[in-house]
């Protein structure tokens, strides 16, 4: 990975962060994208105290003209792009038939359509330099999660969306990853959407249960190197997507159950 230049939107926080620290350690040049520039500023100090080249871009994923500014700023600065982590996520903690639509349609803004527009703008040069475009995804994108329907309807977009996009590729030697971590300490559940739109606030699971981020960034960066076509994290992750194809109505229960245990759990 020495000298690839690699974009990676959501960087400033959680699994994106990692990937940054990961990658830019390894020798790559790494940019970074967020909508909170403190926080952008924060985490660009810390990978360049590390002794990593980084360039901070301040952009909403959900915003079409963000991404192909992204991307002309990238190639300003390093004149190339190898690689594309589509990261920025959200999530939303609502039943569906008590949740705003606008809930949902900010989450599928910024999960898919995010990665659809920074993908279609990076394509170009991935494609001239036999890159990578990932796609940072979650089991809730093979099995459905209640309570997180815009979530859910968001990651298999994105699983629909680059798995096609890997068939059309086939004969340019681009390599594309889908990666589900499965659940992850990181900030996403904290910046949950409520029914209304607000902010929760607070993780509704016990965070020190789950796999770190800097795992995950380390599983992503290996794949990376080895061209994997997917990505599954965790043991729970892979035997709930096995279970799904053989028992698919158990796994509804186990889910629903699951859920259903969670710290103010919507479900009855």
């Amino acid at each position: 990975m020495k000298d690839k230049v690699v974009i990676i939107t959501g960087g400033s926080s959680g699994i994106g962060k990692a990937c940054a620290e990961v990658f830019g350690i390894n020798g790559s040049k790494v940019v970074i994208t967020g909508r909170n520039k403190v926080n952008l500023d924060e985490t660009a100090l810390l990978l360049r105290s590390k002794g990593i080249t980084v360039l901070a871009i301040q952009a909403d994923s959900a915003k079409e003209e963000d991404n192909e500014m992204l991307v002309n700023e990238t190639l300003k600065v390093y004149g190339k792009i190898d690689i594309l982590i589509n990261n920025a996520g959200i999530s939303m903690r609502a039943l569906f038939a008590d949740a705003d639509l606008s809930v949902l349609k900010k989450v599928m803004d910024i999960n898919f359509y995010g990665t659809v527009y920074a993908t279609k703008y990076a394509l170009p040069e991935i494609i001239k330099n036999r890159g990578s475009v990932v796609g940072v995804s979650s089991i809730a994108g093979s099995v459905g999660l209640p309570g997180r329907t815009g979530y859910s309807a968001s990651k298999f977009a994105m699983n629909g969306f680059l798995e096609a996009l890997r068939i059309e590729l086939l004969n340019k030697n681009v390599h594309v990853l889908v990666a589900c971590p499965g659940f992850t300490t990181s900030n996403i559940r904290n910046t949950s959407l409520s029914k209304d739109g607000t902010i929760i606030g607070e993780s509704s699971m016990d965070e020190g249960k789950m796999m770190s981020a800097e795992e995950v960034a380390w599983s992503i960066y290996k794949a990376v190197e080895q061209r994997k076509r997917d990505l599954v994290l965790t043991s729970q992750g892979k035997s709930t997507i096995l279970l799904k194809k053989f028992f698919p109505g158990l796994v509804d229960k186990v889910v629903f159950n699951h859920i259903s245990k969670e710290k103010d759990s919507p479900l009855k």
